[in-house]
């Protein structure tokens, strides 16, 4: 009779746990198909901020959130016979609560720069605006969730009482041990602190024309660490972040794109001046390089073998004013040499005729 009544009473437990665990699994699965519903039309309506397949970056933390609801429920272990393992259910529960919790605050994150920067364009010529926006949140973005990560792994560990108490114990018998591993980490600490200057001053930005170390390049890439410069032969310049605080080096983007270049010319002293000045300017006109801003042709300097004239002009951006200083000066030294050969800068050498005198 004992047997049976507690037979019954195992049957009437199991069952509630069924009706529990499945009611939970039932409002979960709504719950998570409703999130889901209501994200994909937010992203399908252009009316809406929200940027089409957001739902896809939170899909699978979500589900995460929702299995640690999951475990710690206590009909799932009378279901599986494991009551007594409540304490790692519900630290397994807790670790990954706070996993999903992370994981999800990254994916805003992630979504709400994407929100932001959609609206800048890098690819158009004037392009300066857009490009310190992108710098800008591309590394507050890393600190961000650099901060994020250490503070969620703060939030795991403090979630075991031992490790808690270790850690506290540790730290309290360490005070110079601490000051040595803060010296040492000094300069790894400058490098974040120098990343972070930069996302501020912000003396480079994404696509900025720089010389660096002699080297012409772009700014590729900016992290907290270091800075990515492409130079022209498609090499790489890996430069750490402290540099650009520390260090002079040239910026030609860093209020605008448009730039001077100049062409320099030595010819003899019989060159006619206002005839390359309007070659120059036929030169110009019949270029899509040139911008239309400037075009000077002075004489920069004299010599006892030459002269020298620059040749000024302006461009939209670095790369089109070197292909229009090449192009330049191709077609003046082609204008010389087809109509002013005489003009160009050579060495003379005078011969006088000694006579000898005759000695009687």
């Amino acid at each position: 009779m004992n047997l049976l009544l507690l037979q019954n009473a195992t049957d009437i437990m199991t069952k509630e746990a069924l009706l529990y665990l499945g009611g939970a699994l039932l409002g979960i699965i709504v719950l998570y198909g409703l999130i889901s519903t209501i994200l994909r039309n937010f992203g399908k309506n252009p009316k809406y901020l929200l940027p089409e397949k957001s739902f896809r970056k939170i899909a699978l933390p979500l589900l995460l959130l929702f299995v640690s609801f999951l475990i710690r429920m206590r009909s799932l272990r009378e279901l599986i016979g494991l009551q007594e393992a409540e304490f790692w259910f519900k630290k397994i529960s807790v670790v990954l609560f706070i996993v999903a919790m992370t994981w999800i605050v990254i994916a805003i994150l992630k979504i709400s720069k994407h929100i932001i920067i959609q609206n800048y364009d890098v690819t158009q010529a004037d392009n300066l605006r857009a490009r310190k926006i992108y710098t800008q949140f591309n590394i507050l973005e890393r600190i961000a969730i650099f901060i994020i990560i250490i503070i969620a792994l703060g939030f795991v560990l403090m979630s075991f009482e031992e490790i808690r108490e270790i850690g506290i114990s540790v730290f309290a018998s360490a005070g110079v041990a601490g000051i040595i591993i803060g010296f040492s980490a000094q300069k790894f600490i400058g490098t974040i602190l120098a990343g972070i200057q930069i996302a501020i001053a912000q003396p480079i930005k994404l696509d900025d024309v720089v010389i660096v170390e002699g080297e012409w390049g772009r700014i590729e890439e900016i992290t907290l660490t270091y800075v990515v410069v492409k130079i022209w032969d498609k090499r790489r310049l890996i430069v750490p972040t402290p540099y650009f605080i520390e260090n002079p080096f040239q910026n030609w983007t860093k209020t605008s794109a448009d730039i001077l270049g100049t062409v320099f010319l030595y010819t003899d002293y019989d060159v006619p001046f206002n005839k390359l000045r309007e070659e120059l300017t036929r030169i110009l006109e019949n270029t899509p390089l040139w911008d239309r801003q400037v075009n000077v042709l002075q004489v920069t300097d004299s010599k006892a073998e030459y002269v020298e004239i620059r040749a000024l002009m302006s461009a939209k951006d670095s790369p089109t004013a070197w292909d229009l200083r090449v192009h330049v000066r191709e077609h003046l030294i082609a204008y010389l040499q087809q109509n002013y050969p005489q003009s160009i800068a050579r060495t003379r050498v005078l011969l006088q005729d000694k006579k000898e005198k005759k000695i009687e």
